[in-house]
């Protein structure tokens, strides 16, 4: 795919417009985006905090359902009560927010403050935790995700055609 392309994949897999330009930073099998790495700020000068966005329709879906049946208040007491996991989740806060920082323009004026997801501790957002794992970062969260939503295993895509639209016959796998 082209960068084009990603983009107006990524728009039609969130069904919303952009509000920035968007690198595609992870791909499921099929080589459609699962993860978009998004600018701290964004085209209209608004900080955004969140650094890698989930894309991926089945991965949001799977960790939709770990969020609604309590995922995040589990993973929480985890990090509370495990103090190599709660420090390694606290290293990934201060990961995620150096990366991203270094990527804002200067002279930016108002900067996304806080780590994944804009926390500053804890657990959030499991989907930014698992797309910060996706995309590469040592996330003790979004591997523990990442082993629960995955494999992405669609047989057909999510987005096809052109211009790209949500491909009707697309279904969750089994």
């Amino acid at each position: 795919m082209t960068e084009l392309d990603d983009q107006a994949v990524v728009a039609v897999q969130l069904g919303r417009s952009l509000r920035s330009i968007i690198e595609v930073v992870s791909r499921c099998h099929l080589g459609l985006p699962v993860v978009a790495a998004v600018p701290p700020v964004l085209d209209d000068g608004t900080p955004f905090p969140t650094r890698f966005w989930l894309t991926c329709p089945l991965a949001i879906r799977r960790v939709a359902r770990l969020e609604s049946a309590g995922g995040v208040k589990r993973l929480e007491a985890k990090a509370t009560a495990d103090p190599t996991f709660g420090a390694a989740l606290a290293d990934a806060h201060r990961a995620y927010a150096e990366e991203r920082d270094t990527l804002a323009p200067p002279g930016s004026g108002r900067l996304p403050r806080g780590g994944v997801g804009g926390a500053i501790t804890g657990v959030k957002c499991l989907h930014a935790h698992y797309a910060h794992a996706r995309a590469g970062g040592s996330n003790p969260v979004g591997a523990l995700v990442a082993g629960w939503v995955e494999p992405l295993d669609c047989t057909g895509p999510c987005v096809s055609g052109t211009p790209p639209g949500l491909d009707p016959a697309w279904r969750e796998p089994g």
